[in-house]
């Protein structure tokens, strides 16, 4: 009888990271492709920005970031109606034992970073990260 392979947790994270990449690549290779027949998707570029994978590679979350101000609520409601689909796609070309389970949700991170670019911009802000920077440069 076979013994299951036991793996460190360092060695299932890096799996995980890879296999998320993976699905992330086959994602967007669909996407540019337009091999979802919807005209919300087909009409927009969307970038497939992250994949998370949970541990056990049975749910995969999409964060997506629809191009050149597409809507992205449209957008990311149409991924939605097409995810079995786009499952079955991902399940045929990525060949594991599991297709991770699909969900997709808009990508903040840029906005949050503008948001954060901004604060850092504000005259107060500044103001304090010169005093720290000559406080510094006393000691």
């Amino acid at each position: 009888m076979a013994r299951k392979q036991d793996f460190t947790a360092e060695q299932h994270s890096v799996r995980v990271l890879k296999v998320s990449e993976r699905v992330r690549h086959i994602l967007s290779e669909l996407l540019a492709r337009q091999e979802v027949h919807d005209e919300t998707v087909s009409a927009a570029n969307i970038a497939v920005t992250e994949v998370r994978m949970t541990p056990d590679l049975r749910n995969a979350t999409a964060y997506v970031k629809p191009l050149l101000g597409a809507a992205e609520d449209d957008v990311v409601k149409a991924l939605r109606q097409n995810t079995a689909f786009l499952q079955r796609e991902v399940a045929k070309r990525l060949g594991l034992k599991f297709a991770p389970k699909l969900k997709f949700r808009k990508d903040e991170s840029f906005a949050e970073a503008d948001r954060i670019e901004a604060l850092l911009r504000d005259p107060k802000v500044a103001r304090d990260l010169d005093e720290d920077d000559e406080a510094a440069g006393e000691q």
